[in-house]
């Protein structure tokens, strides 16, 4: 039995880390286009919906959406009815890649294992490598499936696993709750419920049981999203608070129905792990159609009554963190660009905080965020002015070539943050005042363009925090590769401006100079944040010039 148990454990952890070995290959690979890719969900509920399911068969977790939701949410680039939809549209992608996955897919094991190593070790560019992770991922997925049904097979004639079940068969709600409080633990919605399948293919768990563990799993995995924004923005935890009560109270609801109308099979085909994927996805289906059409006043009620905190308010949390930077370390160089690292890391942050919510601006003219924007200001210019000083004061005699290249290029890229705080505060702010002043809107494509603009801009911040930290040469020249998009971006939203404006458009015209004003203001401000990746790239001869070194030249 301990074998077995361990085998069993074993099976389990090994399906929570391949899930979350296929959700990180998709983020490192594709996170610019998914973060893209939501900024658009805001045309109708029912796009949001579509992208979120999309987007969580991609990531294969609808925890892995909230996240994003969340911080688009907190940055004022989400509305409350958007996210909604998009997380109802999430849980149904989730459910999906369950019933998918949950298929006899044994004999793809092998050549998913052989095709996804060679593609990640032997792979030069960085999108294949996280290519051949992913199908790495997806093979782990089945292969401990496999392990769970082998370690349930010698329970299905054991006499106090039959007495557990009858008991559970009495008490679905026992069940229904352990399963909520393991798929939280767990963090993983889909890997709980296809444990649970796999348990109703093995024939260890009857259908009745089956039910009310895929629902107490719902139910846990609105818990992972309200937990995850539990110190967040008020707007990211209403959406949480909000798909808990879609889904986590259809979950409830829906078993009080099953054990009152006493349901068994309902019908369903197949043995019970094909019914209780065909539930779990009809269940979330049913979720998503009957909720669409309500997201809107839930938001608003959820606006009403969810308010926030007056630590949200007042509370200036960059005066509450205590600064990295100390006196110097007896000497050891290291550690002080280390320290320094750390300061850079929150002055980043501290601008990425004034970024973020620059499209909420321009487009309704929030005073609260303006104030916040312009509040954060002076701390980034204190940060850089406390950066250089403390680089400065370092023993630069004493220091060796690599030693002396980090410094400078930390204080470069302190530089580089400095004037991209200075250009939201000054630049964008201003148009947004403008736009304010006049009652100017841009157009609706002209708005598309900016926004798809200022979310690359954001992901590349992201890069460029990562390229700092660690100083990776396949990234830094993501980084500059973004680089060069951004400005094609930035040329073709321009020619399409002059079409709009060839055409009459009347928005374009009154809008003009200040749609190409953020064009540029957005453009200059990730050709700072790419400034990162050129030391690192021109160390290692990754450079030719300007532009970025070919393969076959190296």
């Amino acid at each position: 039995m301990y074998f077995i148990i361990v085998h069993l454990v074993a099976a389990i952890v090994l399906l929570l880390w391949a899930v979350r070995m296929v959700r990180t290959a998709v983020e490192r690979a594709y996170s610019a286009q998914l973060k893209r890719t939501l900024a658009h969900a805001e045309r109708s509920a029912f796009s949001a919906a579509t992208v979120g399911v999309g987007m969580a068969v991609a990531l294969q977790s609808s925890t892995a959406v909230a996240a994003l939701a969340s911080s688009f949410a907190s940055g004022g680039l989400l509305a409350g009815s958007t996210g909604l939809a998009l997380m109802l549209g999430a849980y149904f992608g989730s459910a999906l890649v369950a019933s998918v996955l949950s298929f006899d897919l044994t004999l793809l094991t092998a050549p998913l294992i052989i095709v996804g190593g060679a593609l990640f070790l032997r792979a030069n560019e960085r999108q294949m490598k996280q290519l051949g992770r992913m199908i790495l991922g997806i093979a782990f997925v089945l292969l401990s499936l496999e392990m769970v049904s082998e370690a349930t097979a010698p329970w299905r004639e054991s006499d106090v696993l039959l007495m557990g079940i009858d008991y559970l068969r009495g008490d679905p709600w026992t069940g229904f709750i352990i399963a909520a409080l393991v798929t939280w633990f767990s963090y993983s919605s889909v890997a709980s419920v296809l444990v649970i399948i796999t348990f109703g293919a093995s024939g260890v768990i009857p259908f009745e049981v089956a039910a009310a563990l895929v629902l107490g799993a719902n139910l846990g995995g609105t818990l992972i999203a309200l937990g995850m924004t539990r110190g967040a923005d008020v707007r990211a935890r209403r959406i949480a608070i909000g798909a808990l009560l879609f889904r986590g109270g259809a979950a409830v609801l829906a078993l009080a129905i099953i054990e009152i109308f006493q349901v068994h099979s309902m019908g369903l085909p197949g043995d019970v792990g094909l019914q209780a994927s065909l539930f779990h996805s009809g269940f979330n289906l049913l979720v998503m159609i009957l909720g669409l059409p309500m997201v809107g006043p839930a938001s608003r009620l959820l606006d009403r009554f969810v308010q926030a905190g007056a630590s949200e308010e007042s509370t200036d949390l960059a005066r509450l963190r205590r600064p990295a930077l100390t006196a110097s370390s007896h000497g050891n160089v290291d550690a002080d660009l280390a320290s320094a690292t750390r300061e850079l890391l929150r002055m980043s942050e501290l601008v990425e905080v004034m970024l973020q919510p620059t499209m909420e601006i321009l487009k309704g003219g929030d005073k609260a965020a303006i104030r916040r924007v312009k509040a954060l200001e002076p701390e980034v210019d204190r940060a850089n002015a406390e950066i250089k000083l403390f680089l400065s004061q370092l023993d630069w005699d004493n220091m060796d070539e690599g030693q002396t290249s980090r410094a400078s290029d930390l204080s470069t890229f302190a530089i580089s943050l400095e004037q991209a705080g200075d250009i939201i505060s000054r630049q964008l702010l201003r148009v947004a005042d403008q736009l304010n002043d006049r009652h100017l809107t841009f157009s609706a494509q002209g708005w598309e363009e900016l926004l798809d603009l200022h979310t690359r801009v954001l992901g590349n911040l992201q890069l460029a925090l990562n390229v700092l930290v660690s100083e990776d040469i396949e990234s830094a020249r993501h980084l500059v590769a973004e680089k060069d998009e951004v400005g094609i971006l930035e040329r073709n939203s321009v020619s399409r401006h002059f079409a709009r404006l060839r055409t009459g458009d009347p928005n374009s015209f009154e809008t003009s100079e200040l749609h190409l004003q953020t064009l540029r203001s957005l453009r200059h401000i990730n050709s700072l944040l790419c400034s990162v990746a050129y030391s690192i790239l021109s160390e290692q001869g990754e450079l030719l010039g300007s532009k970025l070194a070919s393969r076959s030249a190296r």
